[in-house]
């Protein structure tokens, strides 16, 4: 089963690997969930399955026990990984916000900079989900475009739209993220194979969407079938919120599989960068929600 996030829909976060599938955890006193029988059988097995680590344990029917030194993924790992990551969008952004005034003599400069930033960072997010190993390099460069954008798009909001809109987007993100955790951890949210068709039935559908309401927008003017203001604005700002939350409980449980199979560890800097890429969404409709709702006022 592929994750929402494209990051996890590669080698060592996919179901066609036959690993991070949902219900594929080792079953204490019995075979690996995922063998005849199962409603998600993983028949390829756990393709880290050659490292003496991931063997360890799981053919004797028991969850995998992580040795003194290993060259496993661990949630240390993923954790620094993210931090860095997240760590260096920070710092680009709040040199944009600063660097890169956004004035009446100056918004057209920083504008075309920021989307030129959050043009390239695209294509370095796309060339890293279509390879098969992590770069730290591309993840690292690509955290640094999306933070000039960030920055530069908060900026503009935060000063010509709704004053202290950015700290809002960060308090509402980190809201978000820290809900979805505890909810996860807690079992509040099952993530299974309905979960997931629902979640990207709903994303398929939202992003059809605002590609439709994009192609209005640029041929007719205006802001196309008005899904991005006033009342349709608000309520799809929310929706945008709410698929974040679930992309978020999507990678927890693609993070929390590559641990239990034994993923090598740099698969952590492909989980940091997934995890970059759903809180950035979650922000940026924050943002965009924030911003319709002053413009309302």
């Amino acid at each position: 089963m592929r994750s929402s996030n494209p990051v996890f829909s590669r080698r060592g976060f996919s179901r066609d690997n036959g690993y991070a599938g949902f219900n594929t955890a080792p079953q204490a006193g019995g075979a690996a969930v995922g063998t005849q029988g199962s409603p998600y059988a993983q028949p390829q097995g756990n393709p880290y399955a050659t490292n003496p680590y991931a063997q360890q344990g799981l053919q004797q029917g028991a969850p995998p026990q992580t040795p003194v030194t290993t060259g496993r993924m661990t949630m240390d790992d993923v954790v620094l990984r993210t931090g860095t990551t997240l760590g260096i969008l920070i710092v680009t952004a709040a040199l944009a916000w600063a660097l890169l005034p956004v004035d009446d003599a100056n918004i057209g400069r920083s504008y075309g900079i920021g989307i030129g930033a959050a043009l390239i960072g695209m294509v370095l997010a796309l060339v890293q989900s279509f390879k098969r190993t992590a770069t730290p390099a591309l993840i690292v460069s690509y955290a640094a475009f999306e933070g000039v954008f960030l920055g530069v798009v908060s900026s503009i909001v935060d000063n010509r739209i709704a004053s202290g809109a950015a700290m809002q987007a960060v308090i509402g993100t980190l809201a978000v993220f820290a809900a979805v955790l505890v909810a996860y951890k807690a079992g509040w949210i099952r993530v299974n194979r309905r979960f997931y068709g629902f979640v990207m039935a709903a994303a398929l559908g939202f992003m059809l969407l605002m590609v439709v309401n994009l192609l209005f927008a640029a041929f007719g003017g205006g802001d196309g079938l008005g899904f991005r203001s006033g009342g349709l604005g608000i309520l799809f700002g929310i929706i945008g919120v709410l698929l974040g939350a679930c992309f978020l409980a999507l990678d927890f449980k693609q993070v929390e599989d590559g641990i239990a199979y034994g993923a090598p560890r740099e698969e952590a800097w492909l989980a940091a960068f997934g995890l970059t890429l759903t809180l950035v969404w979650i922000y940026m409709e924050f943002l965009r929600l924030i911003a319709i709702l002053n413009s309302n006022d």
